[in-house]
């Protein structure tokens, strides 16, 4: 039976998770962890918390919410660490290196359905839920798929198999009365999908910002915003922590959600600077940094996405039962 690549990852960190039970990693019921408080900030001092963060567009909210003060009004010294992807956070968090972590939503599904202590504190980012979106399937200009219904039987890149792009994708091409069975999806990294595109590696690519406008800038076009096409209201990511932490350290998780969801508002209604503060941690070229398409903010948690994208994972094999998410969204 073939394992899906995310899924064995997760699978791993699932293991790190009993391996820092048995070994100390992970906090005790009775020992502080880094982060932990008895008492939030009464005495005045911040609470240090690291963040595992991606450096894509997705996390401007929460850059912009620390250059804003909202974390230190909340009590917090927030420390935000990059890291590749979210196969790398999520075990970080769960042994607690990171208080803190930012994934998208099917990754989190996948991994509480292997166990893994994870608990959902606040939303990450949104679909524009319109055209333009933050991501969509794209073709050269001169292709004969015209639809998300043409793409059945075609390759189609993703950066990572069995994940939110492949299950959204093939939603969309089952939707528009096409058959997602036959689809060949190719794992390959966003920034590799452009080149691949315009040389014909792949017939279509599922790409996001800030390489999706690369893409269009060379002349592929657009048959799908997968993200927009399965829900206009698709909460593509989220932030978490571990169980036992926000289990040890409720006034902790308090603090930080009620710093996130000021700095998701703030960010929606501050576009400019949302923007502007791209420049301070990713390598994203000025010139398509200003041309393209930014995520949607918003403090609204959303359940209905969260069982949307656990039914996808279902329906498309990722799982083998229905994933239960009352621990990840409590």
């Amino acid at each position: 039976m073939r394992r899906p690549l995310a899924l064995a990852a997760l699978v791993a960190a699932g293991a790190l998770t009993l391996a820092g039970c048995s070994g100390g990693g992970t906090p005790s019921a009775t020992e502080p962890a880094p982060g932990a408080t008895d008492g939030g900030n009464a005495s005045g001092e911040l609470t240090p918390i690291s963040v595992g963060v991606i450096p894509i567009v997705d996390v401007a909210a929460i850059y912009l919410g620390v250059e804003e003060g909202f974390f230190e009004e909340e009590g917090l010294d927030v420390t935000l660490e990059l890291a590749q992807g979210g196969a790398a956070i999520v075990p970080a968090v769960v042994s607690n290196e990171y208080q803190f972590g930012f994934s998208n939503v099917t990754s989190l599904l996948l991994a509480t359905n292997n166990g893994v202590p994870l608990q959902a504190v606040g939303a990450g980012n949104f679909t524009t839920g319109q055209d333009p979106d933050i991501g969509a399937v794209v073709v050269p200009a001169d292709s004969d798929i015209q639809s998300a219904a043409d793409l059945g039987g075609r390759s189609v890149a993703v950066n990572t198999l069995n994940n939110i792009g492949d299950s959204t994708v093939r939603n969309v091409v089952d939707e528009a009365g096409g058959d997602s069975s036959g689809i060949q999806f190719v794992e390959m990294g966003f920034p590799d999908m452009p080149a691949a595109i315009s040389g014909g590696q792949v017939e279509a690519a599922w790409i996001l910002e800030p390489h999706l406008t690369r893409a269009l800038q060379a002349g592929a076009r657009v048959v799908s915003w997968n993200f927009a096409e399965t829900d206009p209201d698709l909460m593509i990511s989220a932030y978490f922590t571990s169980q036992p932490f926000a289990a040890q350290s409720p006034e902790v998780v308090e603090a930080f959600t009620q710093a996130l969801n000021r700095s998701l508002d703030f960010a929606e209604e501050n576009p400019d600077a949302t923007r502007a503060i791209l420049g301070e941690y990713t390598q994203i070229d000025p010139a398509v940094a200003e041309a393209m398409t930014m995520p949607r903010f918003s403090s609204e948690f959303s359940t209905d996405t969260v069982q949307l994208l656990a039914d996808l994972a279902l329906e498309y094999g990722m799982v083998d039962q229905e994933i239960d998410f009352s621990a990840l969204v409590p």
